[in-house]
């Protein structure tokens, strides 16, 4: 039973010691902002071993619970930060959603058919609670430090970092950053202060957000209606939530007057037209948003990074807001780590930029195209629409074409400059630049899961035959300051040892494409970096430099 009533927190402010001191504090890297993304690059650079300072100009967590829709691979991330399970655990976790068109359901789809993943296609958890999960692991990082009501009022850039100028209750103090990530959101007053802009499309419509507390027996799915009777010619959207709370989206189009509409006297008339006169429900949140698909054409400027909101945005339609944010921090991290530790070169940074600006396109072009099937503006997009949706309960084919929100999944970086090209056959979707994928192992402890055992670091994933010991770290290793983690995979049937996993299911060597010596290179963020047929150290220690933008080692 969760005690706190994290829409009622009130985080402590103390008088910064800087005040005091004249010359400014420098610090490794200053993240700005500590909603979901904030917090995740903190924690994720915490256990990357960086020291970090979050400042956030509030001290409250998000009001209303905003965006509730995590995918998979957040919760994979989050597993990493030692988080997924509370989320799990007080999430509603779903796979399946629904579509209907006027009065009859038209399609139904499985968004995770198979089994042996550890975690389901999506949860749904209001952001406030995920914001509390993340605040409280961090406050218990020693490496992390939270301020709350320091406002970064402005931002100049230095050759060596950055010179941060930051607003409290008691005055106003300087600080120095190595680097700065701004995570502070769709307004992002740090973008702002650089005279950045986002640039994409803003779409001329309305929706209506409305969080209901009701006691409903409707089943943990996503549900979506185009053209419903209880509200014709626009389209509507359900959700469960935790707690007995339901979200409910209503299409409003762009004429509706956003003051007026979030009147108790103009929702209560909309819900019951869904829920019928009997239902017995209670207002939690009301919320008028329009949006638009859009990003800053760079996510670097010098030491400044961006990510999140404040980087990108996209409808809502997909979940794909908060979740490329998170995967942006698990991206950043280990590289700015490395480049902080004086092993990789600042080249490296430059990939997160083009690997999350690649990410950002792909998802607003889904999110596009999302938004342009379920609001059609002209007669023929609509007719279009429409025959589309009569069509696809009968046709397969139709069914490809029904875009109710395109859900969000990782960006596969095909063009990474830190992928090694494949250059033996392999089936599969686990290309360079995939992020890698889960499956049920055993280890001398007992039944694991595989991507638990991956860890922080650069990864050799060997898959044996079944008495088969893997090749040593130290092999790999040579010449090299970058720690290699080496797991070998047995089939199942074979025993577990040190460093190595019984591939249980078979599921792994299934979804690797893997046969005995086949060698996968992971990196710390879980993507693939190269595969070879056969283990070759020399092949995976360029490899390796490849992925860490060393080029000049590589070619060597």
């Amino acid at each position: 039973m969760e005690t706190i009533d994290y829409q009622k927190v009130v985080f402590p402010y103390h008088r910064p010691e800087e005040l005091n001191h004249d010359k400014p504090r420098r610090h490794p890297v200053v993240v700005v902002g500590a909603g979901p993304v904030g917090l995740s690059m903190a924690l994720e650079l915490a256990q990357q071993q960086v020291p970090v300072l979050l400042l956030d100009d509030d001290d409250r967590l998000s009001t209303g619970s905003r965006a509730i829709c995590f995918s998979k691979r957040t919760l994979d991330i989050w597993d990493r930060l030692a988080v997924g399970q509370r989320m799990m655990d007080k999430g509603v976790s779903w796979n399946v959603g629904k579509v209907f068109f006027r009065d009859e359901q038209i399609w139904q789809f499985d968004l995770l058919p198979e089994h042996g993943h550890r975690r389901p296609a999506f949860i749904n958890l209001q952001q406030y609670y995920v914001e509390g999960y993340l605040q409280e692991a961090a406050a218990a990082q020693e490496l992390i430090t939270l301020r709350w009501r320091h406002e970064v009022a402005a931002v100049r850039q230095l050759a060596d970092g950055v010179l941060v100028t930051v607003n409290t209750p008691d005055g106003s103090f300087e600080l120095h950053a190595d680097w700065l990530i701004a995570c502070d959101g769709a307004r992002s007053p740090v973008r702002k202060m650089l005279k950045q802009e986002s640039h994409g499309r803003t779409f001329r419509d309305r929706f209506l957000i409305a969080d209901i507390r009701m006691e409903a027996d409707f089943p943990s799915e996503r549900w979506f209606w185009f053209d419903p009777p209880f509200h014709p010619n626009q389209s509507v959207l359900l959700h469960r939530q935790p707690d007995n709370i339901w979200r409910i989206d209503f299409q409003l189009g762009w004429e509706a007057d956003p003051v007026e509409e979030v009147k108790p006297e103009r929702v209560l008339p909309r819900l019951r037209a869904v829920f019928g006169d009997s239902a017995e429900f209670s207002l939690e949140w009301v919320s008028i948003y329009t949006f638009s698909c859009l990003r800053m054409d760079h996510f670097r400027h010098g030491r400044i990074l961006f990510a999140g909101d404040a980087a990108h945005g996209v409808s809502p339609f997909g979940a794909r807001g908060a979740n490329s944010g998170v995967q942006d921090t698990e991206n950043l991290a280990w590289k700015l780590a490395l480049v902080l530790a004086g092993k990789a070169p600042d080249a490296l940074i430059d990939t997160y930029a083009t690997e999350r600006e690649y990410a950002a396109d792909e998802n607003i072009l889904n999110s596009t195209r999302s938004t342009d099937f379920i609001t059609p503006k002209s007669d023929i997009s609509r007719l279009f629409r429409n025959t589309v949706l009569k069509l696809s309960k009968q046709h397969s084919f139709a069914r490809t074409l029904v875009n109710s929100g395109r859900l969000s999944v990782p960006a596969t970086l095909h063009h990474s400059p830190l992928n090694t090209p494949d250059t033996q056959q392999f089936a599969g979707k686990l290309v360079p630049g995939a992020v890698a994928a889960d499956a049920p192992i055993t280890t001398l402890e007992g039944d694991h899961w595989l991507l638990s055992q991956l860890g922080q670091q650069f990864t050799v994933l060997q898959f044996l035959a079944a008495h088969e010991t893997p090749t040593s770290a130290d092999a790999l290793q040579a010449g090299h300051d970058i720690p290699i983690k080496v797991i070998g995979v047995r089939p199942a049937g074979a025993a577990a040892g040190p460093g190595i996993v019984v591939d249980r299911e078979g599921l792994a060597a299934q979804r690797y494409d893997a046969q005995p010596h086949t060698t996968y290179l992971l990196r710390p963020d879980q993507h693939v970096a190269a595969r070879w047929r056969a283990l070759d150290p020399a092949s995976v220690r360029a490899a390796l430099m490849q992925a860490l933008a060393r080029e000049e080692e590589v070619t060597a």
